[in-house]
This record gives C-alpha cells, structure tokens and sequence, in this order.
C-alpha cells in the first residue's frame, strides 16, 4: 500500500494509490495511514482520487483512522470516484466526513461537494 505524503497550503495530503480498500488490505491501508499522520499537519486531506473500489472492510479503516485523530487531526476527503462516493452516501458516511469534489476545492477549503 502506497501513500505519498505532500505538504500543501498548510495541510497535508496523503495521496492513496491503490485501486481497492477491500478487506485484503484494509488493515494494510489503516497502518500505513496513520504511520503518516505522525507528521501530519492538523489538517490531512485524504485523496481517494486512484481509489476505485471501497468495501466496509476499507470503510471501515478510513472511519477508525478519522475517530483515531479526532481532537488531534480534521480528516477530510476529497477525489472520490463515483463507486466509492456510492458507499459513502449509501451508509450516509458523506454525513460524517467533509468530502470535497477536486483537490483545488479540497486546498481552499471551499465548500464540500
């Protein structure tokens, strides 16, 4: 699993670059998420843009690392292919989490899409 790390407007993007979060790796994902945030800034966007598919299994390691960093890091979310936006309305996680439609959006912490 690969996040690449990327200071930008005092905010820190990790950029996921995987297809899936399924349950074969989402324990894989969640280690190697919050291995980063040590050297977060207080706001980290999670960029799902390469992501394709979520499962509940992967769902559910982005909640544990969002509610793991709660009163220490906003966690937000932005880049979600139509699939995962899917899950993300389907269990009403979008109610939850600040999802923004494009980075630009995302790094002027404009309005969520």
């Amino acid at each position: 699993m690969k996040i690449a790390n990327e200071p930008c407007n005092g905010s820190t993007v990790l950029h996921v670059r995987a297809e899936r979060i399924d349950a074969a790796c989402a324990v894989q994902f969640k280690d190697a998420v919050n291995a980063q945030l040590e050297s977060c800034a207080p706001r980290v966007i999670l960029d799902l843009a390469d992501v394709r598919f979520v499962d509940s299994s992967g769902l559910g390691a982005i909640v544990s690392i969002y509610k793991g960093q709660l009163g220490h890091r906003q966690i937000d979310l932005c880049c979600l292919s139509t699939p995962v936006d899917k899950v993300f309305k389907l269990t009403r996680m979008d109610q939850v989490f600040v999802i923004f439609s494009d980075m630009d959006t995302a790094l002027n912490g404009d309005q969520a899409a």
